[in-house]
């Protein structure tokens, strides 16, 4: 005898109790925003690289984005929070410093005069937050943050709207005792001694450290010589160099990466259309010359200071590529010698370059 599997025909009470028992169970499965982010994030050992991602989910909700990371690690300090940050608005940010403060965490914070009056650095100082700025005429174009004297977070993001969501820009925390002491250095020197610019001194506790059998170089300026070390780098080059340029002056990388392009090194670069044609720009001669530079497309900034050499090392942080980051500016420069983070920022600039005008 053939049997006839049947169902129970559901009343109307039994069918709305389905359905509120499927809502709560595919709530219970669902992601979390940061989950669903689909900025780049890599990890891998002592560091950890975000990218934004203008364009893409994040920047429709401004939320999820780079800055929800530090985020994260800044609630988690246990005893200090020093950042040194030229241009602040983003509200996550302030928000997560206040609560710090009021948790009993070392807040401290140093930023450019420009900008001492956002309304996010004067919640920071009306919540007792001690901010100092550098009243000076040259920048504090610093974009760090050290956390309990042992991770660092640095790059070209700004802790803006822009910056986090709109700019192409990157963000690269750093777990490092000995990176932690040369940042936490730069920053008593401002905050503690009250030096900037030129009154800067060349005296970086660790400018060269292992991390897990990869180095990395560590320089601040004007006082280290970050051009020197730069030119040195690219002269290793024996098959590729790639450039992401916000601005881009400097005479002596524009010299030595024509040079590089003449002896068969493949050269490419994406420089900030808006920066493309001002007032000394290197972008012009490069691509009369026939070095293959690109203007980038993003309608806001490609805002990244990067160089990738060979595949294997990678400049990064907050120095354009301009003469006032050399002589006046405060800035900060990491060199790895990563064949790791040299990958993804190669990824990164492929995602650039693709869309950028030749």
């Amino acid at each position: 005898m053939i049997r006839h599997l049947t169902l129970p025909v559901l009343s109307a009470f039994g069918l709305i109790m389905l359905l509120i028992l499927l809502f709560f169970v595919f709530q219970g499965s669902g992601t979390s925003p940061q989950a669903e982010n689909t900025l780049t994030v890599s990890r891998h050992g002592a560091w950890e690289i975000y990218f934004s991602n203008p364009g893409g989910p994040e920047s429709k909700t401004l939320r999820g984005g780079p800055d929800s990371y530090l985020v994260e690690a800044m609630d988690s300090a246990q005893f200090s929070i020093d950042m040194a940050m030229y241009h602040l608005d983003l509200w996550s940010v302030r928000e997560v410093l206040i609560r710090a403060h009021r948790r009993g965490i070392v807040v401290q914070v140093v930023t450019d005069d420009a900008y001492k009056e956002e309304l996010e650095i004067r919640s920071l100082q009306e919540a007792g937050i001690n901010v100092m700025d550098d009243a000076r005429p040259g920048i504090m174009h610093h974009k760090f943050i050290v956390i309990d004297r042992k991770e660092v977070w640095t790059g070209s993001m700004n802790m803006t709207v822009n910056g986090a969501y709109r700019n192409d820009d990157h963000l690269i925390r750093v777990l490092s005792d000995k990176v932690a002491e040369s940042y936490t250095h730069e920053f008593d020197e401002m905050f503690l001694e009250d030096r900037f610019g030129a009154l800067s001194l060349a005296d970086t506790p660790y400018p060269i450290v292992d991390l897990e059998g990869m180095e990395v170089e560590i320089y601040f300026s004007p006082d280290d010589g970050v051009l020197n070390r730069i030119i040195e780098n690219l002269r290793t080059a024996e098959r590729s160099v790639e450039i992401l340029a916000y601005a881009f002056t400097t005479d002596t990388i524009g010299e030595t990466l024509l040079d590089l392009h003449q002896s068969g090194v493949e050269v490419r670069g994406v420089v900030e259309a808006s920066q493309a044609q001002a007032a000394g720009s290197e972008t012009p001669r490069l691509r009369l010359a026939g070095v293959d530079i690109r203007l980038d497309g993003n309608p806001e900034n490609m805002h990244h200071k990067v160089i990738i050499i060979d595949g294997v090392t990678v400049i990064l942080g907050s120095y354009n590529f301009t003469r006032s980051a050399e002589e006046k500016n405060d800035e900060n420069v990491l060199i790895f010698h990563d064949p790791a983070l040299a990958a993804q920022f190669l990824i990164e600039f492929d995602r650039i370059y693709g869309s950028a005008t030749p």
